[in-house]
């Protein structure tokens, strides 16, 4: 029989083997096996996030036998140096980019290799590029394009007279007549009738040239974001006062200084048609010094040539393309920056303290059509479903008082939700007179119904609620939100809930993204009750997928409640790499084993039965020893597997079995100095 500890060091040998075949495959497929490629990428990392090679390396083979980021960062701290959940995605993150920009090198090789253009210096600039902006130009003259005017006057043979001129861009060139020179070059057959269509000609194809130097175009980038600054301007057609975009009337704020939402404001204005938006520079500083840069000449003629050339150069091939492109790159800037804010209050919002499991009263505020009131058990379970009209007349009011009165009663509600839309604070009012003359009021709050609506015409709630009125959902769901937030609000799609101001113009496929994965972080670091969650909360539990997340409810309701969490085992398509990233986050309240209950992973169960015997602390009288815990030394238990980190988040665990790591709910009483609320 192989031991748990034995079981785990052949696990980490077998994901830094994967880890090894994987890459040599993907090395193989782009002819680069070797140990240049991973060891450049990993040298990038160290040095960029300011960590040890070996966290690296063991971080990247845990990635790549499929572990998740919630898992590595609570169970896998001795291989990762306890990195946690930020730095790991932060990781991952930079691994995938300088991954990408590696297959884009090879690419981009092969591409100019194919030309016969590669040469040994450049090769070396390409391999070099840390950036995918400064890999993208250095291939832009080698790039496949339509027809230009470069192109165009290179098919008329005026590519010798280009080369000519550029020779004579030199301080001890010898003096030429450029008009004699291209003179040579007429062709009225090929559209060259005059020496001025000969000398465009050749300006055409030296300019592309200037336009395509990598380094000239990482030099106007750099000015117009360091020294440019938008503008924007409302259109004639809306007077003052008429537009919500109002204080963009005439703005103006640096490149680098402006603030994310003050951005995507303005791209708001401009789609919406108000704003006129537009990147303002000094274009006669980026002249002065590309014509610095490029001209070398002292002839007259040749540098007025050449500052001709190059303006045209700038304001035809380079302007338009890095104002887009810098428009873009502050677009991407101020989503993620705007990303983190949603995230940041996504978060919040989803670990919000839970008022607890206690029969509920939930109320759905309305005027004209009333209020919609629903009755959930101390499992959220629905009971019963009433309409009250206390906003319409004096009878009605009574009416809707002994209402609920009656329902308090019958069901001994502790707990009243109140939607906090539209005749929220009044319902508040009134429920507050209703239960006034009660001995024992219950606790009423004030609950953010922000995307409870979507929520009850979803197909989550047809499942769970397939007889019930659309409005009838909509309160059960207000008042789950209060009994637990996360496991009520994980049902409805992160971007409903109104996670802050322009959430709708940042990239929303980011926007799913971060936003599913702070989801997924705050379920995994409450732990899931897994006899009672729903199939939705499941779905974000590590190691975990929707499917699987369906046969756990299945096998739930078919055979009973789980006793132990091995049970799982025995789940339709849960194998033992599911388990594996699944089982410590999941918790089985009243089960065979304390153990079960805690956020102690299985694999570690040997580890801690160990140190009670030791110490003589039977498994079933943990949380009545804590202090006992404290005083173990826990050097002595440390293996190759299990380390002091490992055994801290064990004796934390032990200390408080079944915590919930959430703020403790607390409410207003009479004399209480509040210092920050959020409901």
């Amino acid at each position: 029989m192989i031991s748990e500890q034995a079981l785990l060091t052949l696990t980490v040998l077998l994901a830094r083997v994967a880890f090894t075949i994987i890459l040599y495959t993907k090395l193989r497929s782009q002819n680069q096996v070797g140990s240049d490629y991973m060891l450049n990428i990993t040298q990038i990392l160290v040095q960029e996030l300011s960590l040890k090679r070996v966290q690296v390396e063991n971080t990247l083979a845990l990635f790549a036998e499929g572990a998740t980021i919630p898992f590595v960062a609570r169970y896998r701290k001795e291989m990762t140096g306890s990195l946690d959940e930020i730095q790991l995605r932060t990781l991952a993150e930079r691994y995938s980019y300088l991954t990408e920009l590696e297959e884009r090198k090879n690419s981009i090789l092969e591409a100019i290799a194919s030309q016969g253009k590669l040469t040994d210096e450049l090769q070396t600039q390409i391999e070099n590029c840390l950036l995918k902006t400064e890999l993208e130009d250095l291939y832009l003259p080698y790039r496949p394009k339509r027809r230009t005017r470069a192109t165009m006057a290179k098919e008329k043979g005026l590519a010798p007279l280009a080369e000519l001129i550029s020779s004579l861009n030199q301080p001890q060139a010898p003096k030429v007549s450029l008009e004699s020179e291209a003179a040579q070059y007429i062709d009225a057959e090929k559209g060259v009738k005059t020496v001025a269509d000969a000398l465009a000609g050749a300006a055409d194809i030296l300019a592309e040239q200037v336009a395509e130097t990598a380094h000239l175009r990482a030099d106007v980038r750099d000015f117009l974001i360091n020294d440019g600054a938008f503008v924007s301007k409302i259109k004639d057609d809306y007077p003052e006062g008429s537009t919500k975009f109002e204080m963009y009337r005439n703005f103006r704020e640096n490149v680098m200084d402006i603030k994310p939402h003050n951005l995507l404001a303005l791209f708001r204005g401009e789609t919406e048609g108000v704003l006129k938006v537009d990147l303002d520079f000094d274009e006669s500083l980026v002249l002065h010094h590309l014509e610095s840069q490029v001209i070398r000449s002292k002839n007259r003629e040749i540098r007025q040539f050449y500052q001709d050339m190059i303006k045209d150069a700038f304001n035809r091939l380079m302007k338009n393309s890095l104002i887009s492109e810098i428009r873009s790159d502050r677009k991407s800037y101020a989503d993620l920056e705007s990303i983190k804010t949603f995230e940041a209050n996504l978060r919040e919002l989803l670990l919000s303290p839970p008022a607890g499991m206690k029969p509920t009263l939930a109320i759905d505020p309305g005027f004209r059509t009333g209020c919609k009131v629903a009755v959930l058990s101390e499992t959220g379970k629905f009971c019963e479903y009433q309409a009250i009209f206390p906003h319409q007349s004096q009878s009605q009011r009574q009416q809707a008082t002994k209402t609920i009165q009656d329902l308090i009663k019958k069901y001994k509600i502790a707990l009243i939700a109140i939607g906090n839309g539209t005749a929220g604070r009044e319902t508040e009012e009134f429920v507050n007179q209703a239960i006034a003359s009660l001995e024992s009021p219950p606790i009423t709050v004030m609950v953010n119904e922000s995307g409870a609506s979507i929520y009850s015409a979803s197909d989550v709630a047809r499942e769970e609620f397939a007889d019930l009125d659309l409005t009838i959902r909509g309160a059960i769901s207000i008042g789950r939100r209060l009994q637990d937030p996360l496991a009520e609000l994980v049902k409805i799609d992160p971007k409903s809930i109104g996670v802050g101001q322009y959430q709708h113009d940042v990239d929303q496929k980011l926007l799913k993204k971060k936003l599913d994965e702070t989801v997924e972080s705050c379920v995994n670091y409450v732990g899931v009750e897994l006899n009672t969650a729903s199939q939705q909360l499941l779905t974000f539990v590590s190691g975990i997928t929707p499917t699987i997340a369906q046969n756990i409810v299945k096998y739930r309701n078919e055979n009973g409640a789980f006793k132990n969490r091995k049970q799982l085992l025995k789940v339709a398509k849960l194998g033992p790499k599911a388990f594996q990233q699944s089982a410590g986050f999941l918790r089985i309240r009243g089960g065979v084993n304390p153990l079960d209950n805690t956020a102690v992973h299985p694999e570690s169960y040997s580890v801690v039965e160990q140190i009670l015997a030791d110490v003589e602390i039977p498994l079933n009288a943990i949380s009545k020893t804590a202090e006992k815990l404290k005083k173990i030394d826990l050097k002595r238990y440390v293996t190759d597997t299990v380390g002091l980190p490992t055994l801290k988040d064990i004796i934390a665990e032990l200390e408080k079995p079944g915590r919930d790591p959430r703020a403790e709910f607390k409410y207003a009483t009479s004399g209480m100095i509040l210092k920050r609320c959020r409901t």
